[in-house]
Parts: C-alpha cells; structure tokens; sequence
C-alpha cells in the first residue's frame, strides 16, 4: 500500500513542532491601547521634532559661545587672527577638523604655537554647537573675561604714579569699539586708566580687545557702580572732572590739563547724562570747524588727550 511503502516520498511527514494551542497571549495584547499620541515635537519623525531640535543646539550654541566660564569665543578667521596680532590674551586656538588651509590659518597656528596657547583641533560639528552657527570658518580663539580693578584703586595706581592722574569716564558708550580706541589713546598719551558704567555700557569684550590693539593689557580698566558717586569720589581725592560737550563754557584752548583730572566722555548722539553733567566741574567743548558738529566719542576723547600731554610735557614732571 502506498502508506506502507519503504519509498521515502511516499511517507507523508508533519511540520507541526510540539503543541500549538492559544496564541500566547499575543492577540490580547494586540487589542491593548497604545496610550495618548505624542505631541508632534516630540515624534522623531515630524518636522515639529526637528525644529524643537534645532533650537536647542543654537541654544546650547549661544550659551557655550558667550558663557564658557565667563569666556568668549571670537569666531571667523580675520577676527582670530586680528586678536592673536594683538596679543590679546587667549587660552584656547579651536581648529574644525578638515578645515581647508590658507595664509590665515597658518598664522593663527604659528602665533598661537609661540604664545603657548593650546591649539585643538575639533570636530567642526563640535565647533558648530560651540558657536551657535556654522559661520566660524573654522576657527575659534577661546579669550578669557576680563579682570576689572576697583575705582579706588585706579587712583592709588595714578598717586603712585610720577605725573598728575588722568582718568577717562565714558557715560553712554555703548560700542565696544569706540571703547577699545579709547583705551588705546588713554594708553598712548600717557593715562592712568578708564571707568566705564557697571550697566549699559559696552564692556571690553574681544571687540574691544582688538580696537585696543592690545593695549588693554596694559591700562587698567575700572567698573563704576554708580557714575555720579564715583565722579565725586575723584573730586574728593583732588581731581577736576571735565564734560566734554559741543555747548561748553570752556574751551580745550584754554584749559589747563596740567593738574589730576577726569574728562568724561558721552557718547555721539545722547552725549553727557543729567546728573553727570550736572556732577562736572567743567564744562569743555573742542574747537571745530562750523561745518562740524560734533566728533566721534573715541575721536574726541584722542584730541583732549593729546592737548593735555603736550601741556604736561612743557612743565616739569611733579616732584621735580
């Protein structure tokens, strides 16, 4: 009989593999609720998701740029290379990992190599998320905040000092760059030091750093609570405070810039504040042309100061 037969093909075989009852449960589990929807940020496949993603590395970008220990980052390749020419201090040359090479770069390496400075090179994704933006260039110098001194101590440097005190306030200076060439010119014609406001002000920043040209590692630098208290604070200590302003009752050709004194800045537009012009001893405007109605903050700060170290370099130096 065919279900008897020795021929192997002709037995019929089963494919079963032990018992098989119920479905282990599989199909009550497949009847269960899978809960609320997600909202559409967060189910990775929305654009919602993506978008919510994005914000937060700029935002984790923005933090890590302005706030890596009280650090700023200056990014792109002209600004880098301009603040390592100025020897502003820096701890840290970031270089993107396949960064094409060019006259910049190789500079950037070389002087942060002789200045000691940790060259590393990063992932350019890492330098993306540092930045906030992907418009680095591949490069970014790590510069460390800057260390303000008190107003009180400003004075005790320029007593110590072997000419009369000269002091630079800036009041509504909001551009770094304005106050960078300030302390370049207080440092060229022989200051003491500048005092800007603790709020609303623009503070010295890698910006500021590099208009200095470096000099902002040499002068000193203070941070004024509260303008009007320090201006009388100077005048106690002996100092005539001057304003500059375009209408003043004085004129830089007539003022004697011999003796400590302060000259305060405003800025272009808004000038001198009310209460600290009203704080002023003096009231000085510098001779112009008609035609010219006032000079940049930076500018203007420059003439005065120039006017005042001619005088000082005609008469004896104090002591003598």
């Amino acid at each position: 009989m065919a279900g008897h037969s020795r021929n192997h093909g002709a037995i019929r075989k089963s494919n079963k593999k032990g018992a098989t009852k119920g479905s282990g449960g599989q199909r009550r589990r497949g009847l269960r609720g899978k809960g609320p929807t997600p909202k559409a940020e967060d189910r990775v496949y929305h654009k919602a998701h993506k978008r919510k993603v994005e914000q937060q590395r700029k935002a984790s970008g923005r933090h890590d740029r302005r706030n890596l220990h009280g650090s700023e980052l200056v990014v792109g390749r002209n600004p880098v290379v301009e603040c390592l020419r100025a020897k502003v201090p820096a701890t840290a040359l970031y270089v993107a990992e396949g960064t094409d090479n060019d006259d910049r770069l190789t500079e950037a390496v070389r002087v942060a190599g002789d200045r000691a400075i940790t060259v590393l090179e990063v992932p350019r994704i890492e330098l993306d998320r540092m930045t906030g933006n992907g418009m680095h260039q591949g490069l970014g110098l790590l510069v460390p905040e800057y260390q303000y001194v008190d107003v009180q101590d400003l004075i005790d440097r320029a007593h110590a000092s072997s000419s009369p005190g000269l002091i630079v306030c800036l009041d509504n200076i909001t551009d770094p760059r304005n106050l960078g060439a300030v302390i370049r010119s207080v440092a060229a014609f022989g200051g003491h030091g500048v005092v800007i406001p603790e709020r609303r002000s623009a503070s010295v920043t890698a910006v500021a750093w590099r208009t200095s040209a470096g000099t902002a590692a040499r002068l000193p630098v203070a941070k004024a609570t509260n303008m009007t208290r320090t201006l009388k604070q100077f005048q106690k200590e002996g100092y005539q405070v001057v304003g500059l302003d375009a209408g003043g009752d004085h004129t830089l050709d007539t003022y004697d810039g011999t003796t400590p004194v302060v000259v305060v800045v405003g800025s272009e537009g808004k000038g001198l504040s009310r209460l600290v012009s009203e704080t002023c001893d003096t009231i000085m405007s510098i001779p112009m042309a008609d035609n010219v109605e006032s000079l940049n903050a930076s500018v203007a700060a420059g003439v005065v100061l120039s006017e005042f170290a001619r005088q000082r370099r005609a008469v004896k130096p104090r002591g003598q």
